[in-house]
């Protein structure tokens, strides 16, 4: 069993769906919410999650992950301590173990409740 995340972002606050996101959808897929990232952002979309990923140090580079709800085989999220200020979530799926940590202000029930949505009505 594999024990350290394959992948791990951050997700900061709620914002608006970037413009330039809307190139990245599929026919007949929409943007429902965005959270800034430590860089970029990351979008859940009626069928994915989206996470754009700006690298090196004029940011000009871009990578794109794109996670599908129905290869997310299990999710548990774990609220903030007291001592503990970091909420995360993790996702178990198809391609490996992805940790998703919110900084203060990101809202884990809400990534829960949008992450059962989309994986619950997925399959």
């Amino acid at each position: 069993m594999e024990t350290g995340a394959m992948l791990s972002w951050t997700l900061q606050q709620e914002i608006p769906v970037p413009p330039d996101v809307h190139a990245l959808l599929a026919q007949g897929e929409e943007a429902i919410t965005s959270f800034k990232t430590f860089r970029d952002s990351a979008t859940f979309t009626t069928k994915r999650l989206i996470v754009r990923d700006a690298q090196g140090i004029t940011g000009k580079k871009v990578e794109i992950y794109s996670l599908p709800y129905s290869s997310i085989l299990m999710w548990s999220s774990e609220n903030a301590g007291t001592l503990d200020w970091n909420s995360e979530v993790e996702l178990w799926t198809k391609a490996g173990h992805i940790k998703v940590k919110l900084a203060k202000g990101a809202d884990v029930r809400r990534i829960d409740s949008l992450i059962a949505w989309a994986v619950l009505n997925s399959h």
